[in-house]
């Protein structure tokens, strides 16, 4: 037998030339990456390996290291990203047993997110109008995405009204922190509340459609989630000023991110102001001021709190819409709502927004893969619009005790574009006389020098009811609506494994919204009789049931009011809602899909504080029927790699949501009455059915989307007010027009490319086609308190309205891009696009499409009534097609740490005039009336319209460091 004796130093030679080879086998990729300006390290930046499920993100050195990951060999592209830098591709050799060190990799500041930031575009007043529903893009798609075709929808085709899919901003949802924005009253989100704070919103994530989302289930327009979180922002500063001739002339914004210390805070603030006398359009003043804090620290390694606040208040000027004679004679620019006080422009419209948002955020980390997100949201505040009443009347008491009501003076409409007030009124007989158009040449003429309101006169005519012992004529007001809202939720996300990932969540909110009409101003007069002149106005009716109907509330009866005082309407909406949401995301190789439902409880309830004379009892006053809705929704879709260029993604989803409070109630102002009380059924919610499919193309040079939709919703509600002469039987009366079962059809197609040329050119093009249509006739109803309606309790059904087949309104429904960007390595650059814009359609009114259109006062068709001649007065206006060449540009210095530079853009260099939207008035809303309006060669009471920017421009500049 033979013993091997070893000495110990050759067992740890043996030892460390294992490790060295061991060593010297080990395949590694490593690098670090920095800020291309100021040369900092970048943390959490995305270096992926494409084609594959490779992923690391770097250190808080900037550092990335792939050295415990199997890697790939053999040759490949790695990919780099972060929010707010340029995406780079390197192609690399990974070679087994060797270490790949890439060294310092620069990223550099991506123009479009500072562009974006800057905010170009500019909401017009009609846009900020809660009233009006226009695109989800102008705001939850600015920032969020990078996608071509959204792009252009958000920068380009946003000023002509252009709704990206048809739809409105309703069928979008906008988070921020987790927690949804959109309002209780009409499901739009109020995007006065955090404007301003450009600086504080770059962290989005963005879900388009009805694809998956780890917050919410979503909507038909998709998902914006706007991260206001201070350990998110990029440290540093940031100051910028922009003048412009759109919305507001002039803006100053300064913002500071601490980024998180060493013990764990960070805060970030933001202030901005944007003022100016007028924008593009005469008389919109804008005065806005925005605060916006943000404070979190970090408890240990799995916890951290957010506290995050902002307040807005701001005060705009509005315009309004105006028929093509007003148009000829005073341009786009013209608004009729303002007028000189004092030597100052006045506006009488003007709304005022003040809802200041607090919001505290935990966020656990309970694993590596696992996190729970618990949010708790307050806002408070109130949202008020101005106008004139021009209703003012006195209480007279005879010698016999007998009490009379009587106009307090010169009582005509204070409106420069009232019919009365143009030449068109002045030609309405068919065979005017000279007398007549001398009278027309001369109210054409004033209107020309004048036209605009006059508060002088208003003032005069108050302060001589004042030396009378009479009550204000004119007095000025504001309709006000004070929320507050609390609001919570849950939001789990939790990754199983490399396949699935489970989201989840779990919300309530409640609001208490508080509605009445408020004096602000009595204009120079001593008090204002607080009842309803269109009452005093009924025939055939006794003094004392004249006196009944008048009172806005039967409990203060005769009440004069001052400045401060609540009159006309008050009463309170009590709204909650739970939900909750569960989705699953399943990633396999090649194919990627989701699943996800919904189910949530709705409630409504009114009580009215003033017991109004037309619905006295508890038809006005006290509590209502609570209304209560239940709902539910489900979704699926998948994303299909064919290879790593192309892909195929499919999804669809069906679900139903509760009427929005303004649709819920049939005139919440005045009564308790419901939408399901006023037809005698129950109100169903909306149901939405919708599939869309999208073949995507990605290449280093190539990016491009198309992208086919269907979507179809049934059984909406709509109501309306306006004044017509054309009920049969009926004088002038102010009707309330509530259209319910509405089905709307939504088809259709969007493209977007763009192709990188060189490193430093690229062009791109953009296009949309759609049909959007009502899809069946819906019932109408109208109600009023008019004379005509006095013996069938206000209301008065109108059967059908015909409109299937006729489109449906809201900018055009096919739009084209086609332009180019220049990246100088210098740090400038420049872009030019132009658009063209067809198939908008004028809004057209459902009161004109029911029977009541051919039928005389004896309930028989007019006898005269031709079927041809009807088609053609009730054909659906069509815009004209129109083009817009727009440009925008910048340049940006780096001087020591300090990123200086500037952005201007150029909207509608041509100068194109063109219509973004109308309406037709329903004056006239019969065979007769109509006929003879379409005969005059200016019609007395045509369809008003809103009116595009014409050239605008704006300029930015900023310092960041």
């Amino acid at each position: 037998m033979t013993y091997y004796s070893f000495d110990p130093k050759y067992i740890l030679l043996i030892f460390f030339c294992s490790i060295s080879s061991i060593h010297a086998q080990q395949t590694e990729l490593k690098g670090k990456i920095i800020d291309a300006i100021s040369g900092e390290n970048i943390e959490k930046v995305t270096v992926h390996i494409k084609e594959t499920k490779t992923t690391v993100l770097t250190n808080a050195f900037g550092e990335f290291n792939f050295n415990d990951i199997m890697l790939p060999l053999g040759e490949q592209v790695l990919i780099i990203s972060k929010e707010g830098y340029i995406t780079k591709r390197f192609p690399i050799t990974i070679n087994e047993g060797n270490v790949l060190d890439l060294k310092k990799i620069d990223l550099q500041f991506d123009f479009n997110t500072e562009q974006q930031q800057i905010g170009t575009i500019s909401l017009s007043d009609h846009e900020l109008d809660e009233d009006n529903d226009i695109s989800f893009s102008v705001s939850g798609l600015l920032q969020s995405t990078r996608d071509v075709f959204l792009t252009a929808a958000a920068f380009d085709f946003s000023s002509t009204f252009f709704r990206p899919r048809g739809l409105g901003n309703e069928n979008g949802k906008i988070l921020i922190n987790g927690v949804e924005m959109n309002k209780f009253s009409n499901g739009r989100p109020q995007w006065s509340n955090w404007g301003g704070l450009n600086d504080v919103q770059r962290n989005q994530e963005f879900s388009l459609g009805i694809s998956e989302n780890d917050y919410t289930f979503g909507d038909l327009l998709g998902t914006s989630n706007i991260i206001m979180r201070a350990s998110k922002y990029r440290k540093g500063g940031k100051i910028s000023y922009a003048f412009s001739n759109r919305s507001y002339q002039g803006r100053v914004i300064g913002t500071y991110n601490s980024g998180v210390t060493a013990k764990g805070w960070a805060f970030s603030v933001s202030l901005s102001r944007r003022y100016g006398k007028e924008g593009f359009v005469e008389g919109t003043l804008y005065d806005s001021n925005s605060f916006f804090v943000s404070i979190e620290k970090k408890l240990g390694n799995k916890h951290s709190l957010n506290l995050t606040g902002f307040y807005t208040p701001n005060r705009r000027g509005r315009s309004t819409a105006i028929t093509d004679e007003v148009f000829s004679l005073k341009g786009n620019k013209y608004n009729p709502n303002w007028g000189y006080l004092n030597g100052e422009i006045r506006n009488s419209k003007e709304r005022k927004i003040e809802e200041p948002v607090f919001m505290l955020n935990h966020y656990w980390d309970i694993s590596k893969k696992t996190h729970l997100q618990t949010n708790i949201a307050f806002q408070t505040g109130k949202i008020a619009n101005s106008r004139i009443d021009n209703g003012g009347s006195d209480l007279i008491t005879g010698p016999s005790g007998q009490q009379t009501y009587i106009g307090g003076g010169r009582s005509a409409d204070t409106n420069p574009v009232h019919p009365d007030n143009m030449p068109s009124s002045f030609l309405e007989d068919p065979n005017p006389t000279p007398l007549d158009y001398q009278n027309a040449f001369l109210a054409q003429q004033n209107f020309i020098n004048n036209g605009q309101l006059n508060w002088d006169a208003i003032l005069q005519t108050n302060q001589q009811n004042a030396q009378k012992g009479s009550n204000s004529t004119y007095i000025l007001y504001e309709d006000r609506t004070d929320d507050t809202l609390l609001s919570g939720n849950m939001i789990l996300n939790s990754q199983f494994n490399t396949y699935i990932t489970l989201n989840a969540a779990i919300g309530y909110k409640n609001l208490k919204s508080q509605n009445f009409a408020e004096v602000t101003d009595l204009l120079g007069g001593t008090g204002f009789l607080d009842v309803d002149m269109f009452a005093l106005s009924s025939t055939g009716l006794s003094s004392s049931e004249l006196a009944s109907r008048a009172q806005s509330d039967l409990r203060n009866p005769n009440r004069i009011v001052e400045v401060g005082d609540r009159y006309d309407y008050n009463y309170e909406i009590e709204a909650s809602a739970i939900n909750g949401f569960i989705q699953g995301q399943f990633k396999l190789k090649r194919v990627n899909f989701f699943l996800g439902g919904t189910v949530s409880q709705t409630s409504y309830q009114r009580n009215g504080l003033f017991e109004n004379g037309y619905f006295p009892g508890n038809d006005s006053f006290g509590k209502s029927e609570a209304l209560n809705f239940m709902n539910y929704g489900v979704k699926a879709g998948t994303t299909i790699a064919i290879n790593g260029h192309h892909f195929i993604k499919l999804q669809g989803a069906y679900f139903n949501k509760p009427p929005t409070i303004r649709n819920a109630f049939a005139n919440a102002r005045y009564n308790n009455s419901t939408i399901a009380q006023l037809i005698g059924e129950h109100q169903e919610s909306e149901k939405i059915q919708s599939v869309d499919g999208s073949y995507i193309f990605r290449s280093p040079k190539i990016k491009a989307r198309l992208t086919g939709y269907y979507s179809k919703i049934l059984d909406a509600t709509n109501i309306s007010f306006f004044f017509t002469e054309a009920i049969s039987g009926s004088d002038v009366g102010f009707v309330q027009e509530i259209l319910t079962d509405i089905d709307k059809r939504y088809i259709g197609g969007e493209f977007g490319i763009e192709y990188q040329i060189t490193p430093t050119i690229k062009i791109k093009g953009a296009a949309a086609a759609g049909s959007f249509v009502f899809d069946n006739d819906p019932d109408l109803v109208l109600t009023s308190t008019s004379e005509a309606f006095s013996d069938i309790a206000g209301i008065q059904s109108f059967g059908k309205s015909a409109l299937k087949g006729y489109h449906i309104a809201g900018g055009p429904q096919r739009a084209g891009q086609l332009g180019f960007e220049y990246r100088d390595p210098d740090f400038w650059w420049f872009g030019a696009t132009t658009n063209y814009f067809s198939n908008a359609y004028i809004n057209i009114s459902p009161f004109a499409r029911t029977a009541n259109f051919y039928r005389d006062t004896d309930g028989l068709p007019f006898n005269d009534y031709d079927e041809d001649v009807a088609k053609q007065l009730l054909q659906q206006e069509q815009f004209k097609d129109y083009f817009l060449v727009n440009a925008i540009g910048g340049k940006s210095w780096r001087i020591k740490k300090y990123y200086i530079g500037f952005l201007a853009s150029i909207n509608n260099i041509l100068n194109q005039e063109y219509k973004t939207g109308g309406f037709e008035q329903a004056r006239k809303a019969n065979y007769r009336l109509a006929l003879e309006e379409s005969q005059r060669d200016t019609p007395v009471y045509g369809s008003k319209y809103f009116y595009g920017y014409g050239t605008s421009y704006y300029l930015n500049v900023y310092v960041r460091f």
